[in-house]
């Protein structure tokens, strides 16, 4: 498992306040025993529940419980923690959460690359389309300038409340490619990630029930990939058989293509046959296909006469070429 989210919302539900200061507590703990003993994932988070008036307190409080038990004893901030902040409606509401974020960093001396990291659940209409007929989403990216690191797509929340029946409730539902398109536009030239929501559909079951399972997830993963978001979330520890075949699929399917015409880009871009923008988003596949462990380090070598370094600058200004491996 590559990322994780420890979950104070859908996935637990409505309990007693002393319940769940409990278990926030716990939670920070196992996290924190986790982080010693080197079996935490990579990446790694929590998610409280909403600032919507009804449970603002409770998101609030869930993080003040959460934080000083994964700091007792004097452990130090582990860096890279995310909160993930679900069903927001409005750009006031990642402002609100900015200045929470500060003011846990100044309770508990949190500064450098520990500082707190956000990212949004978009699963509400309003977050796409605001009452002045503006994309919220994209006056949600600016408030969170700084901090937000990703928007991830809530695919039942959002369905659900544009009234789509339960049977037809998907990621590849055309409303909810309406949305994700406008994630992407908000999204476009930032650092923030954009991450596809998950299939319930799961792996469980008899043979013939988890076989149509991977084979429906690994093509809504691979749907996602097409479409330009490289992450997702998913429900069931199996799912990851589907999401990790599917993606590597994804990658080693388009090596030839992209290997060698990135290989001949240069002449190209020279002679004006190839735009730099295209040179970006073949350095771009590369890239990703290196980070998720589709292709390896000397294997782009091989096939492109690129390093990784090399591959970092055709990313960044368009040119290939710039540092060819001797």
């Amino acid at each position: 498992m590559e990322d994780l989210r420890i979950d104070f919302e859908d996935g637990y539900g409505t309990r007693a306040d002393d319940t769940e200061d409990a278990h926030a507590r716990a939670a920070a703990r196992s996290l924190a025993a986790a982080l010693g003993d080197g079996t935490a994932p990579p990446f790694f988070g929590v998610r409280c529940k909403s600032l919507e008036p009804s449970t603002r307190r409770r998101a609030v409080r869930t993080l003040g419980e959460f934080l000083p038990a994964l700091l007792e004893g004097g452990r130090p901030m582990p860096a890279g923690l995310v909160i993930t902040l679900p069903k927001v409606t409005s750009a006031a509401q990642v402002s609100a959460m900015d200045v929470l974020c500060e003011g846990l960093e100044r309770v508990f001396g949190i500064e450098g690359p520990a500082r707190l990291s956000i990212e949004i659940q978009v699963e509400t209409p309003q977050v796409i389309l605001g009452p002045e007929g503006a994309a919220t989403i994209a006056s949600c990216v600016h408030a969170g300038a700084g901090r937000l690191t990703g928007l991830h797509f809530g695919t039942y929340d959002y369905t659900a409340a544009l009234g789509i029946a339960a049977a037809y409730q998907s990621l590849e539902h055309p409303a909810a490619d309406h949305a994700k398109s406008i994630m992407q536009v908000a999204a476009a030239g930032t650092v923030v990630r954009l991450s596809d929501g998950s299939s319930n559909v799961l792996p469980v079951g008899g043979h013939d029930e988890v076989v149509a399972a991977w084979r429906l997830h690994a093509r809504l993963v691979r749907r996602s990939l097409e479409r330009g978001f490289y992450q997702g979330w998913d429900l069931h520890p199996a799912q990851l058989v589907s999401r990790y075949a599917a993606t590597y699929a994804f990658y080693r399917e388009g090596l030839p293509l992209a290997c060698d015409r990135l290989r001949s880009s240069a002449d190209r871009a020279a002679s004006g046959l190839e735009e730099p923008a295209t040179i970006r988003a073949l350095a771009d596949f590369l890239s990703r296909a290196v980070h998720c462990g589709a292709l390896t380090g000397g294997e782009l070598t091989d096939r492109t006469g690129l390093t990784a370094g090399a591959l970092r600058i055709a990313r960044r200004i368009g040119i290939p070429g710039v540092q060819a491996a001797p």
